[in-house]
């Protein structure tokens, strides 16, 4: 099984004035069109997920919709709390487990720090981070049951190195 962990695209900056619930701060222009781009080089290498579980902050839910619609699958997405800032490595492991039962592909869309130690946990770096700037992307496979240090991270890319 292959998990994506993505970092959410280029939101709009924080702003008290003009975000004063920061969970409802959007994507950008520039991040949207960006992201868009990304998409279609991964897509075009072969990057296929059958579901995305995203947080449920406006930004992971654009920067999901984003991915889903550069797919040809357009794969259905899932807004789950575990996938909030603070997420619940567990819950979504287990989530995951489930969903592997259906689909060979799934990404995680959620925000920083969160997804670097989420994906430095998932390859057992128990105390490890991996930075993710905006709009990152990682793969990490999984031969056998999906736990915690059982994953091989087999590549990263940030959309400067995919030339967007």
């Amino acid at each position: 099984m292959k998990l994506y962990i993505m970092r959410h695209a280029w939101a709009a900056k924080p702003s008290e004035t003009d975000w004063p619930d920061d969970e409802l701060r959007p994507l950008t222009g520039e991040g949207r069109r960006r992201f868009a781009q990304v998409v279609k080089k991964l897509s075009a290498r072969g990057v296929q997920p059958g579901a995305i579980a995203a947080s449920p902050l406006t930004r992971c839910l654009q920067t999901a919709e984003i991915l889903a619609d550069g797919l040809p699958n357009k794969p259905e997405i899932v807004a789950l709390d575990r996938l909030r800032p603070g997420s619940d490595l567990e819950g979504l492991l287990n989530w995951t487990s489930l969903r592997a039962q259906t689909v060979e592909e799934i990404a995680w869309v959620g925000h920083a720090p969160d997804v670097g130690w989420l994906t430095a946990a998932t390859i057992g770096m128990e105390n490890g981070a991996i930075h993710f700037p905006k709009g990152a992307a990682a793969c990490v496979r999984f031969d056998g049951p999906i736990a915690k240090g059982a994953g091989e991270l087999r590549w990263l890319v940030t959309a400067k190195m995919l030339g967007c």
